[in-house]
Parts: structure tokens; sequence; C-alpha cells
């Protein structure tokens, strides 16, 4: 797959009822951080979807009710024409959540490859089929056109097995049932731009904590991954904004023999109406929880929120042997103080010290000078990470 001088490279993360992309200038060396153009589909699935770009009018747009995602695909397709111009789209590089127990670095898609992925559909049914999807769709209308799969379970191929391994009959580990650890772009990024503004101070025992409405933490040494709260799925380790995180299987087995539940309607509760939705009864987003906190179960749900960070930071932080560095980074990592500072307050056994001035401006260092542990807000950007995996395909 060779580069030709001035290629576009284009970036999807496709989700359920969003698409997200990113277009970035490779005729640039090195890759810039940030995009030529960017923005996202939001609401595919309801009444009224939303476009949004960079230097474009917000509009809702109109799609066919029997398949609304390859319309939202196309109208991507045709606004990246409009301002392609003269330049040539190179590649596009895709955000696949699941690469299975065989791709751990991005890979070039085929029809053999496409295959292998869709068998993956069972360990991540609620996210693997949107990329696929848009990945069937651009083979359909340009053979041509490389497409490169980024996995986010590719990140943390670096685990012992013991981390990987999960306590039921071991013949189940054939299948394919054991921990992968998701989030790895982001965590991929994090080992690039620690490595780049700390040096050997990132190097020793960090842990990243991905908040966002998905979220999970990653202790890395070496700035490798270790360990990760999330495992065979995207519903493990961390209370999220509408998924359970970790949960006693026996509270699954409840909600299916005595309430009644099937499968699907258990599925949709543990990753569409739990975490802060579902205990605040409010919302999943702490930027409107936190101002009705005067209310009982609002409070009861951002208490249990970080109590389950704090845990799961003081579980890594054991397996790590103790800890360096602590940096925040999604979402609500990056954007969210308050959350910040409780967490951190519950880590004062740590040697943990809040600058709480530097963390109300979201510095990118909110630790003290008399904190054995020093504390860091990082932008994510796996968008990046995506685009540079596949200039280095083509490069290669």
């Amino acid at each position: 797959m060779a580069k030709a001088a001035g290629d576009l490279l284009l970036v999807l993360n496709c989700g359920s009822s969003s698409i997200k992309f990113a277009l970035f200038d490779a005729a640039i060396s090195p890759l810039p951080r940030q995009p030529a153009w960017s923005g996202k589909v939001e609401g595919i699935t309801g009444a009224a979807p939303r476009y949004e770009a960079s230097g474009e009018p917000d509009a809702t747009l109109a799609l066919d009710a029997d398949d609304p995602y390859t319309g939202a695909l196309m109208h991507i397709r045709e606004r990246l024409q409009a301002r392609l111009g003269e330049r040539r789209l190179g590649a596009v590089a895709h955000r696949v959540v699941h690469g299975g127990s065989k791709y751990f670095a991005p890979v070039q898609v085929d029809a053999a490859v496409l295959a292998d992925l869709r068998s993956y559909i069972p360990l991540a049914p609620l996210h693997q089929p949107f990329a696929l999807e848009a990945i069937e769709a651009l083979l359909g209308l340009h053979p041509e056109l490389p497409q490169v799969a980024c996995f986010d379970t590719a990140f943390h191929h670096t685990v012992p097995k013991v981390e990987q391994m999960l306590p039921l009959p071991r013949e189940l580990w054939d299948e394919g049932l054991r921990r992968y650890g998701f989030h790895g772009l982001s965590y991929a990024y994090m080992a690039t731009v620690l490595a780049e503004r700390y040096g050997d101070g990132a190097r020793g025992r960090t842990i990243c904590a991905h908040l966002g409405s998905g979220a999970s933490l990653c202790a890395m040494h070496g700035l490798r991954s270790v360990a990760t709260t999330m495992g065979f799925s995207a519903l493990d380790g961390l209370m999220m904004g509408t998924r359970c995180g970790a949960l006693d299987p026996g509270a699954v087995l409840y909600l299916m023999q005595v309430r009644g539940l099937g499968v699907d309607a258990v599925g949709h509760m543990l990753y569409h109406d739990s975490g802060l939705l579902g205990v605040s009864g409010v919302s999943g987003d702490p930027r409107e929880l936190l101002p009705r906190e005067g209310e009982a179960a609002v409070a009861e749900a951002l208490a249990l929120y970080v109590r389950r960070i704090v845990r799961e930071i003081g579980a890594l932080t054991a397996v790590l042997g103790g800890l360096d560095m602590l940096v925040f980074t999604a979402g609500i990592g990056e954007h969210n103080a308050v959350i910040r500072e409780r967490v951190c307050d519950a880590l004062g056994w740590l040697g943990v010290a809040l600058d709480t001035r530097a963390n109300a401006a979201h510095a990118a260092v909110v630790s003290g000078p008399e904190s054995r542990v020093r504390v860091a807000v990082e932008p994510t950007n796996e968008e990046w990470i995506a685009a540079r995996a596949a200039l280095e395909l083509m490069q290669g």
C-alpha cells in the first residue's frame, strides 16, 4: 500500500447511533495531531439526525428510515467529496472495538479480514457491527480504497496471561472467553504523549483513567499495559454513564430467573439503563447530576461512581506495586474538576495531594508540590492514533 504525495486520511468512529469522522493531511510531516476537518452525525436512528462539521452549519438530515446508517455514511461521503478538490483520499482508518485473539496491530481490511472481524461480533455485539457495516459499504463503493482496521483491544496485548484469564472452565479460553480490555486507542495515545511530555517520569507505575460515557482504567509500566478494568466486554470494571461496570453474576441470574427477563432485556438494562443513569434515575452525565446533589438518589449515584473509581485505582496500584503517576483523560476526566477532586481526595492515603486552583483550571498537572503521586490531565486523541496507523501501513 504505497503512499501518494498529498494524500488525505479519513478516520471513522462508528457507533450504534452516531458516526464521528476526522480528516488528516498526510502531506504534512509529521502528521498533524489536529484534523483538517472533523465532525459527526448523531441520532442516526432517531427522528432528527444531526450533522455537525467544522466550518459548516449544523444540519438536520432526512435519512432513509429503512437504512439510516448507510444514509449517514453517504452524507459524510458527499461532504468529503466537496472538500477534496484536487486532493486524493489515500486511506480510511476505522476504530474497530474488537480484534479478538488474532489481531494485535492495525491491518488493511480485505474480504478475509472482514470475515474474521464478523466472527468477533458475538464478543462485542453492541459495538462491532457498526464499523464493519461502514467498511463493507466502502468496499462496495470504492474497492480500490485502502481501509485500515485499528483495534481497541490491541494495546492490551501486553498484559500477562494471568490478567487475561477468567475463572471459568478452561475449554472456554479456546472459544475466546477471556479478558481483552478496551479503550486501547486512547491508551495508545496516552503512552505516546506522556512519553513526550514527561519522559522517564511517565515510564514507571502509571494509571490512566479514561472517564467518558464509557470508562476504564489502564495500569501501565514502561508505558505498556499490564492490567485494565474492562475485560471480556465493555461492561466490565468501572461504573459508567449508562453501563453497570463489574457486577455480581448472581445479579444477572436473579434478573433472568426471578424477574423473568430475557437475554435481550437484560443486555439492554446493563448497557443502557444502568450506571449513573440507573442509580440516579436522572441522567448518565455528571454535569447534569452535580447541580442536583440535593436529591438523595443523585448524591448516591455520584458517590458510588467515585467509590468504584477509587476502589479500582487501589486494586491496580496493588498490581503495579505502587503508584507514581495518575492521568485523567476523556470527556469527564479532562473536563470535570469536581470528579477529579473527589477521586484524588479519597486517594490521600497514597500520597495524592491536589492543587485545587490548578485542578479548577484544568491544568496539565493538577497535583501539588507535596504530592507523592503526579496527577495529570491529558486530552486523548484516538483519531490521530488511527490516522498514524493508516499512514504507517501506507508507507510500509
